[in-house]
């Protein structure tokens, strides 16, 4: 059973590491994700856990440990693609089963899960957020690049 994530403000970015095999490149993310975004280059928001309680977890995992957090939408995982992937693109999940969705239409926009860069993290948490897009937005925007990899709007 994974560990309950606390003490997440609303607003944050929620990443989980579930690698634990190579610590540069997780130190190399996490420089990455602490980066200012944005045209206005805002400060990051972000949520870490960093815990090796979540080694191995999968989205599926993961996705069951946070769906009583009601305001969120999309967790991140930084995985063992992410540690080996040059853009260390981490996967992001939104936070939606097929059982909560009343068609597969609903959950193929509102579900389902994209790398995106580090950089993007930020993008897609705000958006989703606000209710500004919807997954399917992100998920649209990452069929735009050839390695399927969101990197922005």
């Amino acid at each position: 059973m994974l560990p309950p994530v606390t003490g997440r403000d609303e607003f944050a970015a929620l990443i989980i590491r579930t690698d634990f095999g190579d610590e540069t490149a997780w130190q190399a993310v996490r420089a990455e994700i602490s980066m200012p975004w944005g045209d206005d280059d805002y400060e990051p928001t972000v949520h870490i856990v960093d815990d090796p309680a979540w080694a191995g977890a999968t989205a599926d995992d993961v996705t069951a440990a946070v769906a009583a957090d009601e305001d969120l939408s999309v967790v991140f995982l930084a995985d063992r693609i992410t540690m080996r992937d040059h853009d260390h693109a981490l996967l992001a999940v939104a936070v939606l089963t097929r059982d909560e969705c009343e068609s597969d239409e609903e959950f193929e926009a509102y579900g389902g899960s994209v790398r995106t860069v580090p950089a993007g993290i930020h993008d897609i948490h705000a958006n989703l957020s606000i209710a500004n897009l919807d997954f399917a937005d992100v998920t649209d925007a990452a069929r735009t690049d050839p390695a399927g990899i969101f990197r922005s709007f």
